[in-house]
């Protein structure tokens, strides 16, 4: 085995799709270093044009010739790398086995998750909350005030989120998939905000099943769940 893992991901762990992504690389089981930066820094641009997070750097030393890294950004295009380069575990639905109309269903989530719970849970709900509960200069009543649009508009994405999910067990029932990767992050931030308290029994229930999960366990340090900051 080579002493260097294969991999970098450059994100903070406090990145909601950056833990996706090592979420799904623990859970396969593929080496990697996680190089820790917030967004819009140096290190962020030098992945990303654009400075946004994650980048998976995939290091071709073992390939000799002195091939350069590839540098691979954005989550989803992320994701099928990681799918392609180890298929099991796998992270997909199966017709064969899943009370699915289409396989694609998993992707339609994922992309619901990335699209709209990012931007409607933590843009508009935690983030502001934590700044706020951080800075200590506003009462508990202009908080809910500052975010109270915002979370009208959570809760509209939960209650999609929810009405596409299995009645048990992980979003799309006894498989796990992409799907429970992407939606866990955001759901584990909002767990540590007072707003919590809107959340479903259903949308609880599954949060708690994910918290088991040895990837989970495995990329919980320096989150908000456990009270860090980027």
């Amino acid at each position: 085995m080579d002493a260097k893992p294969p991999y970098s991901v450059i994100g903070t762990p406090f990145s909601t799709f950056t833990r996706t992504i090592t979420l799904g690389l623990q859970h396969k089981g593929l080496r990697y270093t996680q190089i820790s930066t917030p967004p819009q820094t140096e290190t962020a641009f030098s992945g990303h044009p654009f400075g946004y997070l994650p980048t998976l750097v995939i290091h071709r030393e073992h390939e000799g010739m002195g091939k350069p890294d590839i540098k691979l950004r954005e989550s989803q295009a992320i994701v099928r790398f990681i799918d392609r380069l180890a298929p099991d575990p796998s992270l997909h639905l199966h017709m064969w086995k899943d009370v699915v109309e289409v396989e694609e269903k998993m992707w339609e989530f994922v992309s619901f998750a990335a699209s709209f719970g990012f931007p409607m849970i933590e843009a508009t709900v935690v983030k502001p909350r934590v700044k706020a509960l951080d800075e200590g200069t506003l009462t508990e009543d202009e908080i809910r005030a500052q975010i109270k649009d915002g979370l009208e508009e959570m809760k509209k994405y939960l209650k999609v989120a929810e009405s596409l999910m299995a009645p048990n067990g992980y979003v799309f029932g006894e498989t796990l998939t992409w799907a429970d990767f992407f939606l866990y992050p955001l759901m584990a931030d909002l767990r540590m905000v007072p707003e919590w308290e809107v959340v479903s029994d259903r949308l609880k229930k599954w949060t708690k099943k994910m918290d088991q999960l040895p990837a989970v366990q495995a990329t919980k340090a320096g989150t908000l769940s456990v009270g860090a900051r980027p």
